[in-house]
């Protein structure tokens, strides 16, 4: 089942900001992520928050696909009000989920339509949505694109039939790739495929040929994510009871160099641990608001927002924050306003994971300590580091956990 959201404190019923939240804003990036909780079956490895049709049966009406974009809508419109009437033009907006593409395309139309509507889009807003390879086809596609959507990100995760059944994942090997040449040939010029590595029964070889059919295919970003077991799921069960083994550090480490060496050999470059792209362009300019502290408002169940310092969660469960908007007040359960420090700590753990590495000038003195013996040790770019930064050389990225705590702690 997907985990549990943090407690934090409450928040008021129209949602209002603290002021000091509001200050600056408009000249930080501001985004939009925009949660769809739906999908046709549960993978086996996943704790995001998503409900199938089954899942959902006893909620009826207020928690349907049919009505799904509507209170979305009504969600854009309320942090509309929320962030008053600064000039905030938005620079990217994510459909995640859960799988977006299980609505009809108008109904992603629209509320992108709404964003635009509400708080108008940059000239060169990046526009995407996850998506199903099964759950599009170049008509769908088309729609997309005459709607405003320039960047697409489908779930390829491998190209072996037995890994994609241990994983619950149910498309053909191989539609992932014509995804990629229906959504060229429909005009999107961003592209990515999100391979994982790790699952037990996955060899060198197989992972070799997901990257192979995934280079082919000719994305101009590829994710690669290690496997992670998350308590609760149905694959972490199968492992408990000793039905599948534990994939150990080692192997996803090797499986990591693997992909590196493919991607790089392809023309793709590292510019977050997990993340390649043919060029600047070609990079997720939504995930990287994420990664520098930037703004953005996350739309639909479970999603977290983050303004000025100040994050927020909706309510999980579709039903509940379908209530929340049709009684007119805030869907958000809970929010906690972020200490300097905490927001000293977080740069450093998202700045490092980034080809640019962070400043060194973030690290309090322990950590400029265990930096400097994270240089010796191979793990930071000697080049950054005399020019002020701290950036994870290939073996680093292999250790960037560890790398991580030893510069917060």
């Amino acid at each position: 089942m997907p985990s549990a959201l943090p407690d934090g404190e409450p928040v008021p019923s129209d949602g209002s900001l603290p002021d000091h939240a509001l200050v600056g804003l408009g000249r930080r990036p501001f985004g939009f992520y925009v949660h769809v909780p739906y999908c046709a079956t549960r993978c086996g490895y996943c704790d995001f928050n998503t409900y199938t049709a089954t899942e959902l049966r006893s909620s009826g009406a207020v928690a349907s696909q049919e009505t799904y974009a509507d209170n979305l809508i009504a969600e854009i419109r309320h942090a509309r009000r929320v962030l008053g009437d600064a000039e905030l033009p938005v620079q990217t907006v994510f459909l995640g989920g859960g799988t977006p593409t299980l609505l009809p395309a108008r109904d992603l139309v629209r509320m992108l339509a709404a964003i635009r509507d509400e708080f108008g889009l940059a000239a060169d807003a990046e526009v995407t949505t996850e998506a199903n390879p099964e759950s599009v086809n170049p008509a769908y596609l088309a729609e997309l694109r005459e709607g405003g959507y320039n960047r697409l990100s489908f779930g390829m995760q491998s190209a072996r039939p037995h890994v994609l059944t241990l994983l619950d994942r149910h498309h053909t090997p191989g539609r992932p790739e014509a995804c990629v040449a229906e959504a060229r040939a429909e005009g999107f010029e961003h592209v990515n495929l999100d391979l994982i590595y790790g699952t037990p029964g996955e060899s060198d070889d197989d992972w070799r040929a997901s990257l192979d059919a995934a280079i082919g295919a000719g994305p101009d970003h590829v994710s690669a994510y290690s496997l992670i077991v998350e308590d609760g799921t149905k694959l972490a069960a199968r492992i408990k009871r000793g039905e599948l083994p534990m994939v150990d550090d080692d192997v996803h480490a090797d499986r990591y160099l693997i992909a590196e060496e493919a991607l790089a050999a392809a023309g793709y470059s590292w510019y977050e641990v997990s993340n390649w792209a043919t060029t600047d362009a070609g990079r997720c300019r939504h995930n990287e608001l994420y990664w520098t502290g930037a703004d953005w408002w996350g739309a639909g169940p479970g999603a977290h927002s983050h303004v000025g310092g100040v994050r927020w969660w909706n309510a999980k469960h579709p039903a509940a924050y379908a209530r929340a908007l049709a009684e007119q007040r805030t869907p958000a359960q809970g929010r906690e306003v972020l200490p300097d420090e905490d927001r000293r700590v977080e740069r450093i753990l998202l700045e490092l994971r980034l080809r640019e590495g962070c400043p060194l000038s973030l690290l309090a003195a322990d950590g400029r300590r265990a930096a400097e013996r994270a240089l010796a040790d191979g793990l930071l770019d000697a080049g950054a580091f005399a020019a002020g930064r701290a950036v994870l050389t290939l073996q680093g990225r292999l250790l960037a956990d560890a790398v991580v705590r030893d510069l917060v702690d």
